[in-house]
């Protein structure tokens, strides 16, 4: 039978800006966006360690194998999000660099 199982809300990142856009300094701009990378890349370390901390549950017997491949799957995916997001950072950044003035 299939139960119901809750594995808790994903909270989305937060940008947090300090002025509109269209008064923000390009140093704001660039401190906000940090900012930004910054929460996004905790959510998936601590999406990481939940399957870590459900893994070890599933060990002694206090997890479902489904809590567990679930949080482990959702972990997975986060993480590729990330690598592709830092892959398209990067190649913009080459591309800005290659950019004759």
């Amino acid at each position: 039978m299939i139960q119901s199982m809750s594995l808790g809300p994903v909270a989305p990142a937060k940008m947090v800006q300090t002025k509109p856009i269209e008064q923000a300094t390009p140093a704001e701009l660039t401190q906000s966006f940090g900012q930004y990378l910054q929460t996004a890349l905790e959510n998936v370390s601590a999406q990481e360690k939940n399957v870590h901390k459900l893994n070890d549950q599933y060990l002694i017997g206090q997890a479902d194998v489904t809590q567990v491949l679930l949080a482990a799957e959702q972990a997975h995916l986060s993480l590729q999000f990330t690598s592709q997001v830092r892959n398209k950072v990067v190649e913009a950044y080459q591309e800005i660099m290659r950019m004759q003035i």
